[in-house]
């Protein structure tokens, strides 16, 4: 018998538990993601597009604000409290989707309801189920957990779709209820660690010497999520616009491509900064997202796009766990959570002024020298990163398990 009392002593990575949370975690983003059609549902009331901006935009805005206050929870509480709390939230707000008559005030508050639904309980799902797993493999966790919300987001609108045809919207409300309930049941079967076992005694971080140091240094971190967001709100956003421009056919297989290759990446190399370091896992994905970026700026045929779209996702697909791996060690592993919430947080703003500043970019200069633009300053963000950020290297690892 293993001694659960000893940090070493953490299951393997495909354990019972940690598989138990990956699931509750793909229900939970299946849910939400049957939500991306929400603006069919308003349409029949003859909605204007500021309406659906708004309560499309105000569920994000919601889930942005709220994750650090609930980050330095779940690092208290643990995170599986804190996923019961979000999901009861999100059980309680969907149905109410019934009585939703029109596009007024009504539907933004349970959009906002939703939000903080999802902000709380994405977040206490991901630090639930790298509480699971063994930390030497923390950063191949992350991504695994990456990969059951890419592939709940790519089932997810064509599924609505599906049950729109079917059932109605009536259905898409009670299908995601159906799907909450599932992930609150999986959720439940989960077996939480004690605190001593989330919080290993000799854990330690870089930020109490980097905040003694330069104040420099901590915008250049906090920079990075935001810089990497602004470059994949500008593929997800602009491409559509740069294939028809360029007569290239229809943008879905690009997107189908892009998803495809991040899952890859993710599931084979998702612990890739485990072994090499953090550091040069971020500036090896920086180095082909930016490459990838150069090339989308010379695309001249559809092969190009679809060559474009695997090596965006491929990259795409390994900067998510390095760098959130990165804001952990630099955090201390006892403030896991709030590193959770902080990267997603501003990841998502990234997303949103990355869509207003290259939509600007593109009118001033056009959409191909407005990727180059892209991946000019993605390439030069990494590079003072690489140069100016503390490496944690192996010895986080080593700290954050007790060895």
């Amino acid at each position: 018998m293993l001694d659960n009392s000893s940090p070493d002593s953490r299951p393997r990575l495909w354990s019972r538990d940690f598989v138990l949370g990956l699931t509750a975690y793909f229900f939970l983003f299946l849910s939400v993601s049957l939500f991306f059609l929400l603006p069919l549902f308003l349409k029949q009331f003859q909605a204007s597009g500021s309406q659906v901006g708004l309560i499309m935009g105000i569920h994000s805005l919601t889930a942005i604000m709220i994750r650090p206050f609930f980050g330095r929870l779940i690092d208290r509480r643990g995170g599986k409290q804190i996923s019961l709390l979000g999901l009861g939230l999100l059980i309680v707000s969907v149905p109410l989707f019934h009585l939703v008559h029109g596009a007024g005030a009504f539907p933004v508050l349970l959009r906002a309801l939703t939000g903080l639904g999802w902000g709380i309980s994405m977040t206490a799902t991901i630090a639930m189920c790298t509480d699971l797993a063994p930390v030497q493999s923390m950063a191949r966790s992350i991504g695994l957990v990456g990969v059951a919300g890419l592939i709940a987001n790519a089932v997810g609108p064509s599924l609505g779709e599906e049950i729109i045809r079917r059932f109605g919207f009536s259905g898409l409300f009670n299908s995601s209820l159906i799907f909450l309930v599932l992930s609150l049941v999986f959720i439940i079967l989960t077996r939480e660690l004690p605190k001593e076992e989330r919080e290993p005694k000799s854990s330690s971080s870089l930020a109490g010497v980097v905040t003694s140091g330069s104040l420099l240094i901590l915008v250049i971190i906090g920079s990075m999520p935001v810089v990497h967001g602004s470059v994949r709100g500008a593929m997800i956003y602009f491409m559509p616009l740069l294939a028809k421009a360029l007569n290239l056919g229809r943008v879905g297989p690009f997107f189908i491509i892009f998803s495809v290759a991040a899952i890859l990446s993710r599931f084979r190399l998702g612990g890739l900064s485990d072994n090499l370091g953090r550091k040069k896992v971020v500036m090896l994905s920086a180095l082909i997202i930016s490459v990838n970026l150069f090339l989308i700026s010379q695309i001249r045929s559809t092969a190009g796009l679809w060559l474009t779209g695997f090596i965006g996702g491929f990259g795409q697909g390994l900067i998510f766990p390095a760098l959130s791996t990165y804001l952990i060690d630099f955090l201390g592993r006892e403030k896991k959570g709030l590193a959770i919430s902080l990267y997603n947080s501003l990841f998502d703003v990234g997303m949103g002024l990355g869509s207003m500043l290259y939509g600007w970019l593109s009118e001033m200069v056009g959409l191909q020298p407005m990727y180059l633009v892209a991946g000019i300053l993605l390439l030069s963000f990494n590079i003072i990163f690489k140069i100016k950020a503390p490496d944690p290297g192996r010895k986080a690892v080593d700290r954050a398990g007790g060895g």
